[in-house]
């Protein structure tokens, strides 16, 4: 079996070229890549897909290729054309999948939204990408019902204006679609991600974006032609949608998608009945399943050989649990929004895991710890993760509508991650806190900016800060700090109050689990909030 050096030092892009046969400069379109391609084979399979009920569909990837075909047709009889924004707000529902594929297909633009989103995260991020449509449903669409009255609608459980189902109104059209030609420079997606200066921001990924995460499906994951593959996170999110949905799929193998709530017997039941070889979730999914313990594993016949994780670092006990009990350990993997998976265990190689540690840099790229002056750091000491932009396969463009915010990012050749780590005397990466202050809970990056944002809206809060404080579930909470108005005091009702009020104006995963009532927040002489004073009070106490 190859060792990581032999890995790293084999990889050539011509592989990946060779594998989806596409050359530089020829026509790439994500929809043929992940889809169409595979659909010459009428059995082929492509997905299982099971909700919380247990309602169930297999779909074939010529199923696939149809429907989206049909409503690519259908998209573009609501005006929709090159260039245009279409976002998507549901679960990982089939006719999200569709939509997606459609949207590539018509040379559109997907942006992603994820349903925990309240009116003010969901409104940002529509009037910000300039969203044409959204494909939603009846619950969903009460979020913005009043406030995006210049967005054409289409529900996936409502009637169009003509008084059709979504799938009526798909099968009126022809399963017959010239895909409209785009290039390896044309945007695919705008994912938006949350840093601490101003509010999220869009990042501009290409079409060519498959491509690039071909090292990280074929080493990390080590997806094979005989494996069934099932990945957790949703599809609001760049790890969903990419690494756990489409990047699996342009490797012409069968996933499981799963529309519902976590629980770890439903998760353990999908495993045992579709036969699953590869999996990947959150650390915080692998933490409840060792919490329920060995014998609810015991109740089922799991065929699960490859684990995967990202999102924040696994601690020890989890990674102990998998091996005595599956007979595998978990292979942590780290990465970005913008950057995609750029450092990883592998999978595909019989490596060493060290808890906690991240792994390798990713073959095809060139990854460094430096520091502010764009400089490699020594062994040992910790630098800012970076990865270096002028790879010709590099999927980051820009962030839409604020090309100054990436050229931020850069510093030389460098494309700056954020986050900090440190390499071991072995060549392992450890992570080691993010520069920007974002918080990482449950495997949501959580930017303290929208949150701060949203408590400033209720008349109580004259001042506020977020922070991550550090918690064995989830990695870490959010917490509030707040400095009340006149006329307000401190209570545990107020709290609760302003906890419920974020929840309400955010979603369920960004909302302070606590809230700490403080005379006034430390600053620096210029008048910054100073978080990293704040996040020192958790270690002092």
């Amino acid at each position: 079996m190859l060792d990581y050096q032999e890995l790293k030092e084999n990889f050539s892009w011509k592989e990946a070229e060779h594998f989806f046969n596409w050359q530089p400069g020829a026509s790439i379109n994500m929809a043929y890549l992940t889809c169409d391609r595979w659909a010459t084979e009428s059995d082929r399979i492509a997905i299982y897909w099971e909700d919380e009920a247990g309602n169930q569909q297999t779909w074939t990837y010529l199923q696939l290729m149809e429907q989206s075909n049909r409503l690519a047709n259908g998209l573009q009889s609501m005006g929709i054309k090159k260039g245009d924004r279409v976002a998507g707000l549901l679960g990982k529902d089939m006719e999200l999948i569709i939509a997606i594929l459609a949207t590539w297909k018509v040379g559109a633009i997907y942006v992603p939204l994820f349903t925990a989103f309240e009116t003010d995260a969901i409104m940002h991020r529509l009037n910000d990408s300039g969203a044409h449509l959204v494909i939603t449903n009846k619950q969903q669409v009460e979020k913005i019902a009043d406030k995006a009255a210049t967005v054409q609608i289409l529900l996936s459980d409502g009637l169009t204006n003509e008084g059709q189902t979504f799938w009526q109104f798909v099968e009126s059209f022809s399963t017959e679609h010239k895909m409209q030609p785009t290039l390896e420079t044309d945007p695919a997606v705008i994912q938006y991600t949350s840093g601490t200066t101003g509010l999220p921001k869009g990042a501009v990924l290409t079409h060519k974006g498959i491509i690039s995460l071909y090292p990280y499906t074929k080493f990390a994951l080590n997806l094979e032609n005989d494996d069934i593959f099932f990945g957790g996170a949703d599809l609001g999110w760049a790890y969903g949608l990419m690494a756990c949905t489409f990047s699996p799929l342009s490797f012409g193998i069968p996933i499981v998608a799963y529309s519902g709530q976590f629980q770890v017997e439903k998760i353990y039941e999908l495993l045992d009945k579709y036969a699953v070889t590869n999996f990947t979730y959150a650390p915080t999914a692998y933490r409840m399943m060792k919490a329920a313990g060995k014998d609810l594993l015991k109740q089922y016949n799991l065929k699960v050989s490859k684990f995967s994780s990202a999102g924040e670092p696994l601690n020890g006990e989890v990674v102990r649990f998998f091996e005595k009990h599956f007979g595998r350990g978990i292979y942590d993997q780290y990465g970005s929004t913008e950057t995609g998976m750029i450092v990883n265990n592998y999978n595909i190689i019989d490596m060493c895991v060290k808890p906690g540690s991240m792994g390798f840099p990713i073959p095809g790229f060139k990854v460094e710890l430096i520091d502010y002056q764009g400089n490699p750091v020594k062994q040992g000491e910790t630098g800012q993760i970076a990865v270096d932009s002028t790879n010709d396969f590099f999927q980051f463009q820009t962030y839409w509508k604020n090309p100054q915010k990436a050229a931020d990012k850069k510093l030389g050749r460098w494309f700056i991650t954020g986050d900090l780590a440190k390499m071991d005397e072995d060549g392992y990466y450890w992570f080691q806190g993010r520069a920007d202050d974002v918080i990482s809970s449950a495997g949501y990056r959580i930017g303290p900016t929208e949150v701060e944002d949203s408590l400033m809206s209720h008349p109580a809060v004259v001042e506020t800060a977020v922070v991550g404080k550090p918690d064995e579930t989830k990695g870490e909470i959010v917490k509030a700090f707040v400095v009340l108005n006149k006329g307000y005091n401190p209570s545990d009702e107020l709290a609760e109050e302003l906890s419920q009020y974020v929840k309400k104006k955010l979603s369920k995963h960004q909302y302070p689990r606590e809230v700490e009532f403080l005379p006034e927040l430390p600053k620096t002489q210029s008048g910054k909030i100073q978080r990293y004073m704040l996040r020192k009070m958790h270690v002092e106490q």
